[in-house]
């Protein structure tokens, strides 16, 4: 049997609490220096695609910008159709919200992304859950949970109507009419993610993607997710292979297995700095907790789970706050872990941590026992962190024979190896 080939992503941070600020080698989260940088390292590499994510308000904690994410980032599609101009095989996956665009404007900038690109583009699919967000556009507030799914779905379905027929008029229904004018002699076919581990979720993807993304971090887990999402994709009368399963994760690399650990543990000190601990905190407590010591003990108040929201502009972090505490409490009082600690381990990502040699044999596992097709990785620090990981564990896997020596197709979608088309009509 051959062996099946891995796929690897990049994400390039920004919206989150996991970048180290202070590593000494990090640098700007917003100059265009640091985004070329990290898509020439990807490429070096024969990374399949860079990923960015984009928030459409900035997130705020208490009333005030939240400091630890990034302001002031350019637009997504600038910042990577940009980079598209200095390379030749990477593919961007650009994350576009379906709830706040309408899919005439959006697709055609796709497809002209695409066109320009050489068919090197791809769309994540993002449904803005809250009124927050809606805030910052003219229709405000927000699509209740099961509309928000429904919309994507026409609009996707819209997208891929105008992306077969460009320069002919349409008619798209509620998503209105017009003429689609763009060069006829191309293949318009940007590949689809959607990240979503609900029902809801992981049937969309199913149904109308190409990636999906999961949080699911030992073996076990991924191989239940990849069985599951993978039953669904034959039930909507797809094969298999045509939606790849990509879970995020994060690589620490040491020259022994002993000081890979201890750069974990450092990474994770921090990423998870008093401060931040306690902002996360406040996050599932939803009351200020800025008096109490993040080396100490949880906080004995209960949270406040009726109040206005602390923090605006996240997407839902727990599906049951109250379990969620309940269990936090228990394995703090369990392990004797601080504020800190805690945080630590109940906010860490699928890490996996080793030599070179033992990391990329466990990246190969998964991919070989159908726990993924392959990973999305996040570096600690940018622009430069994914150098020693191109270097030095990117040539295991090709001796191997499980990753590409060279790009073997002119399109994202061809190098991930997406053969099937999705029809017109899901």
């Amino acid at each position: 049997m051959s062996k099946k080939q891995v796929i690897l992503g990049a994400q390039f941070p920004g919206v989150n609490n996991f970048t180290v600020w202070s590593h000494p080698q990090a640098g700007s989260q917003i100059a265009i220096e640091s985004f070329l940088h990290f898509a020439k390292t990807l490429e070096r590499g024969k990374f399949d695609f860079m990923f960015l994510a984009e928030g459409l308000r900035l997130r705020e904690q208490k009333g005030r910008i939240y400091e630890n994410d990034v302001a002031g980032r350019p637009n997504t599609l600038a910042i990577l159709a940009a980079l598209a101009g200095v390379t030749e095989g990477l593919g961007f996956i650009n994350t576009l919200s379906s709830t706040f665009n309408e899919p005439a404007i959006l697709a055609r900038e796709l497809a002209s992304f695409d066109y320009l690109s050489g068919g090197r583009v791809g769309w994540n699919v993002v449904t803005s859950p809250n009124d927050f967000t809606g805030a910052n556009f003219r229709r405000g507030g927000f699509l209740p949970y099961a509309d928000r799914y429904d919309r994507a779905r026409g609009f996707v379905e819209a997208a891929r109507e105008l992306w077969a027929s460009p320069g002919q008029d349409y008619d798209l229904g509620p998503y209105g009419r017009g003429h689609f004018g763009l060069p006829k002699d191309h293949d318009y076919r940007p590949v689809i993610a959607q990240a979503g581990d609900s029902d809801a979720g992981r049937d969309f993807a199913a149904s109308h993607a190409d990636v999906i993304y999961s949080r699911h971090g030992t073996l076990a887990e991924g191989q239940a997710f990849y069985r599951d999402v993978k039953a669904r994709v034959l039930k909507n009368g797809r094969e298999a292979g045509a939606l790849k399963i990509l879970p995020g994760a994060n690589v620490i690399l040491g020259g022994t297995e002993d000081e890979a650990r201890y750069n974990l543990r450092q990474i994770r000190l921090a990423q998870v700095s008093p401060r931040a601990a306690i902002a996360l905190l406040e996050q599932t407590w939803n009351r200020d907790l800025s008096a109490y010591d993040a080396e100490g003990p949880l906080p004995e108040i209960e949270p406040d789970f009726e109040g206005d929201k602390l923090s605006q502009g996240r997407t839902r972090q727990h599906d049951d706050a109250r379990e969620t505490v309940r269990q936090w409490r228990a394995l703090a009082e369990a392990e004797g872990l601080s504020i800190r600690e805690l945080v630590i381990r109940v906010t860490a990502r699928q890490h996996f941590v080793g030599t070179p040699e033992s990391v990329a044999r466990e990246i190969n596992d998964y991919v070989q026992k159908d726990a993924s097709d392959g990973f999305v990785f996040a570096p600690h620090y940018t622009p430069g962190g994914f150098d020693d990981f191109v270097d030095q564990v990117i040539p295991i896997l090709q001796d191997w024979g499980v990753f590409r020596r060279d790009y073997a197709e002119p399109t994202l979608r061809g190098n991930l190896g997406l053969r099937d088309p999705l029809p017109l009509v899901a």
